[in-house]
C-alpha cells in the first residue's frame, strides 16, 4: 500500500464510515475493496453487483449517506471524532492487526493514543487487595508516562482507570475501550468515571453512537485493547475469564503478556496464576512493566503513522477467468476453516483471482472469515 499526504475529503469521510458498516463488509473486507477500487466512494457502488456474482438475490444493507452525516454532526456537537486509519492520529500499533478498524470513534484527547500505552485488565468481581493493585499499577505507569489502556468495567478495570486519572498529571492518562457506542455508559455505576475520563483521558469505541453493548461486542473491544498496547497486565482472572481472552489476544499479536499472582485458593487468582506457568511476566509493581517494555518503546508495531492510506492501482479480471475460478474455489472450501494460502496452492489460481472470489462469497453472506487468515463456508 502506498500513502498519501493530502487530507481525507468530507465526503470520503462520510462513504467510508458507510462501507465498514455495510451488511457483510468487515475490516479485512472493507481492505480489500479499497486495494481494489481505489476509494469507498467507488467500493460503494460497486457492492451490488459482488455480492451479486457470489450468489446473493437479496439487496445488500447500506447506511444511508444522511443517516452518516446526522451521526458526524452529532460527533461534532459532543466535540468527538472519527480517527480513519492512516491518518495522523489513528493508534499506530492497531495498524499491525489484520483486522484493524477501518474508523474509530474518540470522544477525549487523541494525543493520549500517541504515548506507549500499557493494558491492565482483571476480574470484575475483583477482591480488594486486586482493586489496590490496579490501582496502584496504573498510577504509577501513568506517573512514568504511559497511558493505561482498559475495558471500564467493574473491578479491575475501575481501579486501573482511577489509579492513572490520579497519575496523569506526570504526562500519562488513561482510555477506555468500550464494547458499544462511545456515548454509551457501560455498566451505568461507572456514569462519574465516564464523565472524568472524557473530561481528562479519552473514550474510544469502533461500534456507531447509540450502540448498546452485547456480548458479541466485547471480544471484538478486547483485541483493540491488547492491540493497542505494548503490553497486558491481568490482575486476577478467573480460568474462563474475558481478561484471558485478551491476553491471548496480546500474545498472537506479539504483545507482551504479564500477570499479579495470587493465592492458589483464590478463584480469582486461577487465570494469572497459570498465564505465570505458561510463559507470563510475573508482575508486583509497575517496575516490572517498566523495566520489561524498555527494549519495546522504540519497536515499530504498524505501520509509520502521519500518512493518509492510498490504496494501490485497482485491478480487474477477466470475467471468464473468474467463473472457472469461482467454482474451483467453491469445491476446495467448506463449512471447516481452511487457510487462504491453502485456497490458493489448491486451485492453482492467483492470489487475486481467489481474494476476488472470497470477496463476493462474503458480500453473498456465504463465506466467513475465522483468526489466522481462515475461512469457510456459510
Amino acid at each position: 500500500m502506498q500513502f498519501s499526504l493530502s487530507p481525507l475529503p468530507f465526503v470520503e469521510r462520510i462513504d467510508r464510515v458507510r462501507l465498514i458498516r455495510a451488511e457483510n463488509v468487515g475490516p479485512v473486507t472493507f481492505l480489500r475493496l479499497m486495494e481494489r477500487f481505489g476509494t469507498a466512494t467507488a467500493a460503494l457502488a460497486a457492492l451490488p453487483d459482488l455480492a451479486k456474482r457470489g450468489g446473493r438475490n437479496a439487496p445488500l444493507r447500506i447506511p444511508e449517506k444522511s443517516e452518516v452525516e446526522r451521526e458526524a454532526a452529532t460527533l461534532d456537537r459532543m466535540g468527538a471524532r472519527w480517527l480513519f486509519r492512516g491518518e495522523p492520529e489513528y493508534p499506530e500499533p492497531l495498524t499491525a492487526l489484520d483486522d484493524a478498524p477501518p474508523v474509530l470513534t474518540l470522544l477525549g484527547f487523541p494525543a493520549l493514543l500517541l504515548r506507549p500505552c500499557v493494558a491492565i485488565v482483571g476480574a470484575r468481581n475483583a477482591s480488594i487487595v486486586g482493586r489496590k493493585m490496579a490501582e496502584r499499577l496504573g498510577r504509577d505507569l501513568a506517573e512514568a508516562g504511559f497511558t493505561v489502556v482498559s475495558g471500564l468495567a467493574r473491578g479491575i478495570d475501575t481501579a486501573a482507570h482511577q489509579g492513572a486519572l490520579a497519575g496523569g498529571a506526570a504526562g500519562g492518562g488513561t482510555v477506555a475501550v468500550v464494547a458499544g457506542g462511545a456515548d454509551i455508559v457501560y455498566p451505568p455505576e461507572n456514569d462519574g468515571l465516564y464523565r472524568d475520563i472524557v473530561q481528562r483521558g479519552a473514550v474510544l469505541a469502533e461500534s456507531p453512537l447509540g450502540t448498546e453493548p452485547q456480548a458479541r461486542h466485547f471480544p471484538r473491544r478486547n483485541r483493540l485493547i491488547s492491540g493497542l498496547s505494548l503490553g497486558v497486565v491481568v490482575v486476577e482472572a478467573a480460568l474462563k475469564s474475558g481478561s484471558l481472552i485478551t491476553a491471548r489476544f496480546a500474545a498472537e499479536q506479539g504483545r507482551d503478556v504479564f500477570a499479579v499472582p495470587g493465592s492458589p485458593l483464590d478463584p480469582r487468582a486461577q487465570g494469572c496464576n497459570r498465564l505465570i506457568k505458561e510463559g507470563a511476566g510475573l508482575i508486583e509493581n509497575a517496575e516490572d512493566v517498566i523495566s520489561h517494555l524498555r527494549g519495546a518503546f522504540h519497536r515499530p508495531l504498524g505501520e509509520p503513522a502521519g500518512a493518509l492510506f492510498r490504496p494501490n492501482s485497482p485491478t480487474r479480471e477477466d470475467e471468464a477467468e473468474l467463473e472457472k475460478a469461482r467454482r474451483q474455489v467453491a469445491e476446495c472450501l467448506s463449512p471447516s476453516p481452511v487457510l487462504i494460502d491453502e485456497v490458493v496452492r489448491g486451485c492453482q489460481l492467483s492470489a487475486g483471482v481467489v481474494m476476488t472470489v472470497l470477496l463476493e462469497l462474503e458480500l453473498a453472506g456465504r463465506l466467513q472469515r475465522h483468526p489466522g487468515g481462515q475461512v469457510s463456508l456459510i
